[in-house]
């Protein structure tokens, strides 16, 4: 092979240069041009906005958070499963998305643990799909976790939950 067919192998990036854009390329060595350095440095446009536009089912209801906690103590806590079953099936017929009731009431049973996780996430989710900030989230569940050792975390957990969920329904007249 002669000298003058023999190609360059591509410049290495110094230290120097910027991340993002192209090593130097030398002209008229077969190489490509560089394409323009404004072309690497534009900021990346904004997601879109996605919302789910408004909800078609029917409303839930508004819960007090004093008599959730009184008729859980008074039945021992199949009232709990009730909230769940009652709640998720709520949010499902609303807005046609989530866990439902009969699968939350199963997952309330066998793995209860999750069951605050799961309700604090699906509130928040409709929160989100009104393109408005949720005030609580899957992470709101964690109350429950260190709850179960000194008592106030589950009721920290529900009266944040059953509030946003409360006001959100507020939000469509429900007294």
């Amino acid at each position: 092979m002669a000298d003058d067919e023999r190609t360059t192998p591509p410049v290495a990036p110094s230290e120097t240069q910027a991340y993002g854009r192209p090593p130097p390329q030398p002209d008229g060595q077969g190489y490509p041009a560089a394409a323009p350095a404004a072309a690497y440095v534009q900021p990346m446009p904004p997601p879109p906005v996605w919302h789910a536009g408004p909800p078609t089912g029917p409303v839930g209801r508004v819960r007090g958070t004093g008599m959730v906690v009184l008729l859980s103590v008074v039945t021992l806590g199949i009232y709990v499963l009730v909230y769940y079953y009652s709640t998720h099936e709520e949010l499902k017929r609303h807005s046609g998305d989530g866990l439902g009731g009969p699968l939350a009431l199963v997952l309330a049973i066998f793995v209860g643990v999750v069951s605050p996780f799961l309700l604090s996430k699906e509130v928040g989710d409709v929160y989100e799909r009104q393109g408005r900030q949720p005030p609580v989230t899957a992470l709101t569940g964690l109350w429950v976790i260190p709850g179960f050792l000194i008592l106030i975390g589950p009721f920290v957990w529900l009266v944040k939950t059953n509030r946003a969920l409360n006001d959100y329904w507020r939000g469509f007249g429900v007294q």
